[in-house]
């Protein structure tokens, strides 16, 4: 039997830094399905596919293969096609461009039948935005992730500086309100809050604060 903690949430909560910490301290193993939507992003980049040619994504997304697999040390790669895509999937054009083409049911079916297999294997904590409502329904514990516009952009922006990548936060925030608005009212899987799951704002909460409240809920 295995167990597994579903963590969704809008972008820039926090949800991969904390499932990663939860993870670790439970000793289960993180699968952060946004890396492997912004991999599949990233390949149709590459190929110049536009985020409106709907058509075109679900014909390309049939050639992608995306695998987690981790190192020696634990940390988890993205392997797209062959490849360790760790290091190229976390721009906001990838962002952007994933948000756009995970409303392609095709897209959304091949990736989400990985993690369900994933699950059901092995002891997980799985981050993204439909993880309680559609990928695993079924999860132990459910948490909706969140955090106001501002204070999510303002991580952002000092995450992708001391990166040493060029940035405003003032796009930064305009990005992240369109990605909520298109996450939310997306016809398929759209962000919402599972009826059972536990809401946690962490406008004001450091990581550590948000990671032993969520370990507090978990009762197995």
């Amino acid at each position: 039997m295995s167990f597994s903690i579903a963590i969704d949430g809008p972008a820039g909560a926090g949800k991969s830094t904390i499932a990663k910490r939860i993870a670790e301290k439970k000793g289960y193993v993180y699968i952060d399905t946004g890396a492997m939507y912004r991999a599949m992003a990233y390949y149709f980049i590459q190929n110049k596919i536009s985020p409106d040619d709907q058509k075109k994504i679900s014909e390309t997304c049939q050639n992608v293969e995306i695998t987690i697999k981790h190192d020696e040390n634990g940390m988890q790669m993205v392997i797209l096609n062959g490849e360790n895509v760790n290091g190229l999937i976390r721009t906001e054009e990838v962002g952007n461009m994933a948000s756009a083409s995970s409303v392609n049911s095709n897209v959304r079916k091949k990736l989400v039948e990985l993690q369900q297999k994933l699950a059901a294997v092995t002891n997980v904590v799985m981050d993204g935005r439909d993880i309680g409502t559609c990928v695993l329904p079924g999860a132990d514990l459910k948490i909706y992730l969140t955090a106001s516009v501002s204070v999510r952009a303002g991580r952002r922006y000092k995450e992708l500086t001391e990166k040493g990548m060029a940035c405003e936060l003032k796009q930064i925030e305009q990005d992240i309100s369109e990605r909520d608005n298109r996450d939310m009212n997306r016809e398929i899987s759209p962000l919402r809050q599972a009826e059972d799951a536990v809401l946690v704002d962490t406008s004001d909460m450091t990581i550590e604060e948000a990671v032993e409240k969520i370990l507090a809920l978990c009762n197995f």
